[in-house]
């Protein structure tokens, strides 16, 4: 069994012209340090997917303060109007790939998140607070998944 840690990223400023360049307040950027540690102390996560807009980017580098990671990619798949199932395809081939590694985060936006756990779980289609990882369970042989929760930031 592979985990699959699926986490939207910290509180973002509000809506401007370019989505893609809005950045983490400094709430945001204290909840992806708390959920950090807790995927430490919880997980030990080996491998990074991060979307290339900046407020993932700045998530997943609050995160790396209490982690490290033996593969790290920048996934343009991973943004809010992105394919669920490509995403998801890319992950498993990517898992495939990669043996060795037993534990994956995730980090990208909503929608796409929620969407990312239907299509590895039918039927459930959590919704996301800022900075929350949804916990899956994913066997790479019978490419079934299991969701076993979400853990939110307490910030």
């Amino acid at each position: 069994m592979k985990t699959l840690l699926i986490m939207r990223h910290g509180e973002a400023g509000p809506m401007q012209a370019d989505d893609a360049a809005r950045l983490l307040t400094k709430r945001g950027q204290a909840q992806a340090f708390e959920m950090g540690q807790w995927l430490l102390e919880h997980h030990q996560p080996q491998a990074l997917l991060v979307s290339p807009y900046q407020r993932a980017q700045q998530t997943a580098l609050e995160v790396k303060r209490n982690n490290q990671f033996v593969f790290e990619e920048t996934c343009s798949d991973i943004v809010p109007s992105g394919s669920a199932s490509f995403a998801v395809d890319y992950i498993e081939t990517l898992i495939s790939m990669n043996d060795d590694i037993e534990s994956w985060l995730i980090v990208a936006h909503m929608p796409i998140v929620s969407y990312m756990v239907d299509q590895l779980v039918p039927g459930e289609m959590p919704i996301f607070s800022t900075a929350s990882v949804a916990v899956i369970q994913y066997d790479p042989e019978t490419h079934k998944a299991s969701y076993t929760g979400m853990h939110s930031p307490q910030l």
